[in-house]
């Protein structure tokens, strides 16, 4: 018998995990979840043309083109959704009713898998895009405990601006350093912190800079989609 996943009857084969992407022109690196050349596996990307500053808010607006725009990647075959940018958090329940493959909206839903991992005294340091609605983000993926997060807004750096307002050329290096260093900042300024968690999906380039200035566990998009890979397409050992 063959089921959904071993069909290959489209009219594309071999992509396991398919993201939404926003409609947005700034240099995507190696590392970026944009980039296809960032997974060791075949990716297809479905362009969702909305308002970033709606998305950000969770704004109902959006339902139908994200709704949309998410099946056209489950018609063409993927195993998985993601979204790439944490606030696709807020459309995680529309989603995963409106499909019939796993949705992963969010680098946020890593947050009980890690909360699990630590200490009972220990917190999680979420470095996000948009510091004004991140609560709220975290809410709609049923994360609660908001005395375990420390919530860190990235637009304070300069370096970020190319990215979040596309105002200039993004220098990644300079992007590096300075996340790198505010994490490090962070840290040193709350020692409970036991993890750090980076929401944006243009961050993961970053993570590696990070973990070395902190020393800590860093989870971001890329540690879920790899994670969401393995678990829809297991191989033989």
């Amino acid at each position: 018998m063959t089921n959904n996943y071993q069909n290959n009857c489209h009219s594309f084969a071999g992509y396991t995990i398919g993201i939404l992407a926003p409609n947005l022109d700034y240099e995507k690196t190696v590392g970026n979840v944009a980039n296809a050349n960032t997974f060791d596996f075949p990716v297809l990307y479905e362009i969702v043309d909305i308002d970033l500053e709606l998305l950000f808010k969770g704004d109902a607006s959006l339902n139908e083109t994200i709704v949309s725009a998410a099946k056209k990647l489950e018609e063409a075959g993927v195993r998985a959704i993601i979204g790439a940018c944490g606030f696709f958090a807020h459309f995680q329940d529309v989603l995963k009713n409106n499909v019939n493959i796993p949705v992963f909206t969010s680098s946020l839903l890593q947050v009980p898998l890690i909360e699990s991992s630590l200490a009972s005294d220990q917190k999680i340091a979420v470095f996000a895009a948009n510091g004004e609605n991140i609560k709220k983000a975290l809410s709609a993926t049923g994360n609660h405990n908001v005395d375990r997060y420390v919530l860190v807004d990235v637009t304070q750096l300069d370096e970020f601006s190319p990215i979040r307002y596309g105002v200039k050329t993004l220098d990644n290096h300079a992007l590096e350093v300075a996340l790198a260093d505010l994490a490090k900042k962070t840290v040193e300024a709350d020692p409970s912190i036991g993890a750090v968690l980076l929401e944006c999906s243009d961050l993961p380039p970053y993570a590696k800079a990070v973990q070395e200035k902190t020393g800590l566990s860093v989870f971001d998009f890329n540690t879920l989609i790899n994670f969401v890979h393995q678990a829809v397409d297991q191989r033989h050992y």
